[in-house]
């Protein structure tokens, strides 16, 4: 995955470019003065779906003795904190129920049920990550600061561990988001004063000790005298939240065929080319309602990328419409299988723990190969 310019690597002109940006700006105007009464009672249902599994997951646990009860319980439980964070948390940070005008579902007033505060992650997330998507240097969700998942980032004996921080970061991947803001890396050379980043740590010290309290302590003292297995529930739907979230993040931004920047590749970026940087740096996953939901749409990354304020159930229909407009472009739509993406992931884990001479060949091309346009765009 060697970084390539959005431009270059397409060969459109400036004007081609600039009239992709206006398609797509019509799209999402479209969807905008769209928005109303039916986007509202979907997340409402979502949400009420959301709180009678954790209701229901929890009242189960309390039952666990009965291992019919607790396996229920905690897949309940672990379902809950999914769409929490998924296709409630995370979409409504973005902004994309404001229009409603509720506080429940405001951008600036929600805070979810994981160890990231949302003020910290939104400034991680929001700003840093949607803006600069993909840019080596600039996004540092390449990697979260402890994987190697460029091949131009120079290879280092520590990358050897590659697999087992993926696999930890998946494990424990409410905390590896709590931390980001830290950016650890940095402390440690010293390039950040630790009194810079001060103020986030006190935040994620407040935030993970409260979902400390609440899943490891004051549940199962609830539930005495079977603490032991009510703390064991929580812990597992805990790990399921988080790993099935790790994978669906990062089946998005690293899978075969999703491209990384280099800074001086987006220097002067126009709003045109903001929009290619985000199709070419962004995968989708193939997959049925369930699915997407559980996903939180981002299995419709593309979409998401390109439009991170829209609510995110509009992203299907929108990605017919996307998918179009890269075949006249004759731009990739890199799409594929849940197990495909996973998989391609994991290997490039794998492939980038080795030292670059060891590796029979590159981990992508230097240019990507270019699907036809049509006639009339190539004459434009």
């Amino acid at each position: 995955m060697p970084t390539v310019k959005p431009t270059e690597y397409a060969h459109l002109s400036d004007e081609q470019v600039a009239e992709l940006g206006r398609e797509l700006d019509a799209i999402r105007q479209r969807v905008l003065d769209e928005r109303g009464a039916v986007d509202a009672d979907y997340i409402r249902r979502i949400v009420r779906i959301q709180r009678r599994l954790e209701l229901a997951g929890r009242g189960l646990l309390f039952a666990s003795f009965l291992p019919p009860a607790w396996l229920a319980g905690t897949v309940a439980l672990g379902i809950a904190k999914i769409l929490d964070n998924m296709e409630i948390g995370h979409n409504v940070m973005h902004g994309q129920y404001d229009f409603m005008g509720d506080p429940s579902l405001s951008s600036q007033q929600f805070e979810w049920d994981t160890a990231a505060p949302s003020a910290n992650w939104k400034r991680s997330h929001n700003v840093q990550h949607h803006t600069w998507t993909n840019v080596v240097g600039r996004d540092r969700d390449i990697g979260y600061g402890i994987l190697r998942m460029n091949e131009d980032q120079p290879w280092r004996p520590a990358h050897l561990l590659n697999p087992v921080n993926a696999i930890g970061l998946g494990l424990f991947f409410q905390w590896g988001v709590a931390l980001h803001d830290l950016e650890v890396e940095k402390l440690r050379s010293g390039e950040t004063p630790w009194e810079d980043v001060a103020e986030f740590a006190t935040l994620i010290r407040r935030k993970a000790a409260q979902q400390a309290r609440k899943d490891y302590l004051l549940f199962p003292l609830l539930a005495f005298p079977i603490a032991p297995l009510v703390f064991a529930g929580n812990v597992t739907a805990n790990l399921i939240r988080n790993v099935w979230a790790f994978s669906i993040i990062f089946c998005g931004h690293f899978p075969d065929g999703v491209a990384l920047f280099s800074e001086e590749d987006i220097e002067d970026e126009t709003r045109g080319e903001w929009y290619l940087r985000q199709m070419l740096g962004s995968a989708n996953i193939t997959g049925g309602r369930l699915f997407h939901v559980m996903s939180g749409n981002l299995s419709h990354q593309i979409e998401h990328h390109l439009f991170p304020d829209l609510p995110a159930r509009r992203y299907a229909d929108i990605a017919v419409e996307v998918r179009e407009i890269c075949e006249r472009y004759g731009l990739p739509y890199t799409t594929g299988r849940f197990s495909k993406q996973l998989f391609s992931v994991a290997r490039r884990i794998v492939r980038l723990a080795l030292p670059d001479r060891f590796r029979k060949r590159p981990d992508r091309p230097t240019s990507l190969p270019v699907a036809p346009r049509d006639e009339h765009l190539l004459a434009a």
